[in-house]
């Protein structure tokens, strides 16, 4: 089958569609024939740091058909169509846990649904288990125009936040997400953030601030959050460090919190795609969760996509066409 794979090099792994041994269903294992799945900015690190060994599977999310099952799986049948969060998803196969697995709604196309189970399961993870929103609550994105940044969008509107509020440094994005329903749009490159928050909440804060950027922005973050606000930490693309007001934390009696798969067990993995499909399955078949498609690659592109998301110019998700019958005319 054709996979694609991180090929090992000094320089750092570059990613490749190679052929590689059709997989076979263990006696758990659901196999899934992939008909399309969207690209992550983890997949652009990881791969950039792949220096020795083997070659490495690649993909986080996928979306298609179910081709076999092994003889322990009961919850899924050939034929059933799916999408899922787990490892090798670009590829025209690959192997799931029957739990790792969501019913795509019939509405779906596959490259909506692609597009879904990773920023769908980290933004309702982060937004709801761990930030603990409540309806009728302010919500903040940082760096919105990201697939995380507008799944998290979503997710608040449709699970009712008072107010959502993003951020970006681009006035053209600022429009776009405007576009979204948005009911406040910062472009910090011109607005101080904390400013604008507190003039829109009538100087009373975010409750909670979804965060992608990290320590540049930590500041801001803090002057922005209400009393009992919750900060909570998906990704460092500014900085990996910050300096911190204790005072703020303290006088605001803030939460600082951070999510990340990297060091959960599988069970806690699992369990968090549950619980997405738990609360966001019904959302997504009704069309609340659409999320902007910014452009779609056929497979064999993977590392013209891997350059395009690195140029930073796109708003929503990339996704990549395993069926060729979905990929666009080049």
């Amino acid at each position: 089958m054709r996979a694609a794979r991180i090929v090992p090099s000094p320089a750092g792994g570059r990613v490749e569609v190679i052929d590689v041994p059709t997989l076979v269903p263990g006696p758990g294992d659901v196999l899934v024939r992939v008909r399309a799945s969207a690209l992550n900015r983890g997949e652009i690190l990881q791969a950039s740091r792949v220096k020795t060994g083997n070659h490495l599977p690649i993909g986080v999310e996928f979306a298609g058909e179910v081709e076999a099952v092994g003889s322990d799986v009961t919850a899924w049948q050939v034929g059933d169509r799916v999408m899922g969060h787990g490892n090798g998803g670009q590829a025209e196969y690959v192997l799931a846990a029957p739990l790792s697995l969501m019913a795509v709604p019939e509405a779906a196309t596959w490259i909506d649904a692609g597009a879904f189970p990773n920023v769908f399961t980290t933004a309702h993870d982060a937004l709801i288990t761990n930030g603990e929103m409540q309806r009728g609550e302010v919500v903040l994105v940082n760096a919105a125009s990201s697939g995380i940044g507008i799944a998290s969008i979503r997710i608040a509107q449709a699970m009712g936040a008072g107010a959502v509020i993003a951020t970006t440094r681009s006035a053209a994005k600022a429009q776009q997400l405007a576009e979204l329903g948005v009911d406040c749009v910062i472009d910090v490159s011109a607005d101080d953030q904390a400013e604008q928050v507190m003039v829109f909440t009538d100087g009373r804060g975010a409750d909670i601030v979804i965060d992608s950027v990290g320590g540049t922005v930590f500041e801001d973050n803090i002057r922005s959050l209400a009393v009992k606000g919750r900060l909570v930490n998906i990704g460092r693309l500014g900085s990996d460090t910050a300096t911190i007001d204790l005072s703020a934390l303290w006088l605001k009696r803030l939460k600082l919190i951070g999510v990340t798969f990297k060091t959960r067990t599988e069970e806690e993995r699992l369990a968090c795609i549950q619980a997405c499909a738990r609360d966001l399955l019904s959302h997504f078949a009704a069309g609340r969760l659409q999320i902007p498609i910014d452009r779609v690659f056929p497979i064999d592109a993977i590392a013209e996509a891997h350059d395009y998301m690195k140029s930073d110019q796109h708003v929503g998700k990339i996704v990549m066409a395993v069926d060729t019958e979905l990929a666009p005319a080049r």
